[in-house]
């Protein structure tokens, strides 16, 4: 879809709070913005809510999950009346309801090493990193900072937080309190192989909530992507972890404007 059916008019009621920010300078360019947003679930869900009511013109989600009942509690597409369906796609439909003119593609499949070569990520303007999986992770992150020209967030440990107050942003090598960074770090420094630039990250210092084995949850059937245990979440910090992601990615953008 071309930019001229793309672009936001500064007259549609839609988006006229955003102009009254953005100017039309703005606008054009988060209209023109290719973002892609890896995992859409408790913390990406929302990334791509927040890009697509900010006038992100082109949006790619890739998630190979399916909604259970079990993400109602934290993730954005999660109804009764979505359970068993791709979560991307039921997204999708959702961010098409919000901007009709936006441009969202989506992939229901897993990103990892056997199918890392066929996402070209040269055609990004920004990747978001919200995925689960620490292989899969540490994947993305070494292909995202190797790609010249592309802004790269991730996010970081959102499970067993509670304090909203503890959320910061802070460059990878920096993040402290998080268990997920740790664990990144240790298996850059194993394998040898680092991440090629630094790049920001969304996380929490809050000290990790106990996990209370008497509330273990039946997770047969559950995609686990190889973790290793289910933890607990809640949604005012997922959603803040993926709304200050996607205010990360529309903050870049503006300051192009200039």
């Amino acid at each position: 879809m071309p930019l001229s059916e793309r672009s936001l008019k500064m007259t549609d009621m839609r988006f006229n709070r955003l102009a009254l920010l953005a100017r039309k300078a703005g606008m054009d360019l988060l209209a023109e913005a290719r973002v892609a947003v890896f995992g859409v679930g408790g913390v990406g869900s929302w990334t791509a809510e927040a890009l697509a009511r900010s006038g992100v013109g082109r949006i790619d989600l890739i998630d190979a999950d399916v909604v259970a009942e079990s993400n109602i509690n934290r993730q954005l597409m999660a109804l009764s009346s979505t359970v068993g369906e791709p979560k991307a796609e039921v997204l999708r439909r959702r961010l098409l309801d919000i901007n009709h003119s936006a441009d969202v593609r989506v992939r229901i499949e897993r990103y990892t090493s056997a199918n890392a070569d066929t996402f070209d990520l040269t055609e990004y303007t920004h990747v978001v990193d919200a995925i689960d999986s620490l292989a899969d992770k540490a994947l993305l992150i070494l292909r995202a900072t190797s790609t010249p020209h592309l802004k790269f967030y991730s996010s970081m440990g959102a499970a067993q937080k509670l304090d909203p107050s503890k959320i910061r942003v802070d460059e990878f090598w920096k993040v402290k309190g998080c268990a997920l960074a740790a664990a990144l770090r240790r298996r850059f420094k194993k394998s040898g192989d680092y991440p090629r630039r630094k790049f920001k990250c969304v996380f929490s210092e809050e000290q990790s909530r106990p996990r209370f084995s008497d509330a273990d949850p039946d997770v047969s059937g559950a995609m686990m992507y190889d973790k290793v245990a289910v933890n607990g979440a809640v949604c005012h910090i997922t959603a803040i972890f993926g709304m200050t992601l996607g205010s990360l990615v529309i903050n870049d953008v503006l300051s192009r404007r200039d």
